[in-house]
């Protein structure tokens, strides 16, 4: 038991010393940033460019040979100015995403005739995944004729988890082969889809969880599939 505690109090320390660290450093880190993105067109196949963007303006280079050109072929003001309208335009990024996640629910399926059940326990995991980022330039005038051009982003990915993570073992849980109730650890797996923000992931994982002590081969939920809803803290 006081081997459990501490590998819980260790993990809820090392989840809050990154979380804090990593969301206020890197707030933008999905973002529309500089690097290479393709350009969609409606009148052409899509166009690779490198995008340089800072407080002030947004330039977008073509690329020759994987490298961005020597000057831009278009600069977007980042603040309001007489500039001409632009049209409506679509940068798309794929890359690969590294988050912290937790797992807020887990609905465990009936099994043995029990009732199914809806937990909130702790847990942590290490997510690894393929993201896809659409970001869409829009420009609106305000009655003083100055155009204000708003960056729209949105983002889906797919991939693997895996963490350490905490569960009540108790009669109910063992069909009554352990007597008392305790916190047991677990090691979960599983695969999720998320929604993407700015910088929190939001969607769907399906997984499962391993009991990291002899009394795995009485606990009704080990190794069985659960559903849950996950968030995520991007690293990358």
């Amino acid at each position: 038991m006081k081997s459990i505690n501490k590998y819980i109090i260790i993990s809820v320390a090392l989840f809050a010393l990154i979380t804090s660290c990593n969301t206020l450093e890197k707030a933008s880190m999905h973002g529309f940033n500089s690097g290479f993105y393709q350009l969609e067109s409606k009148q052409k196949s899509d166009q690779n460019v490198y995008v340089e963007t800072t407080d002030e303006k947004i330039d977008v280079y073509h690329q020759t040979k994987k490298q961005p050109d020597a000057n831009a072929f278009l600069t977007i003001s980042q603040k309001p100015s007489d500039s001409i309208k632009i049209s409506p335009m679509v940068f798309k990024k794929e890359s690969l995403d590294v988050d912290i996640t937790a797992i807020l629910l887990k609905y465990r399926p009936s099994v043995y005739g029990l009732s199914g059940q809806m937990t909130t326990d702790f847990n942590i995991g290490l997510y690894t995944g393929w993201r896809y980022d659409r970001y869409k330039i829009e420009s609106r005038l305000d009655p003083l004729g100055n155009n204000h051009h708003k960056i729209n982003n949105w983002g889906y990915d797919f991939g693997l988890f895996t963490g350490p993570g905490a569960t009540i073992i108790s009669p109910f849980t063992t069909q009554n082969k352990v007597i008392d109730e305790y916190s047991g650890m677990i090691i979960q797996t599983g695969i999720a889809g998320f929604i993407e923000s700015n910088i929190a992931s939001f969607g769907i994982a399906v997984g499962f969880d391993s009991l990291l002590n002899s009394d795995r081969e009485v606990w009704i939920y080990n190794k069985k599939p659960w559903v849950g809803f996950i968030v995520g803290i991007a690293l990358n």
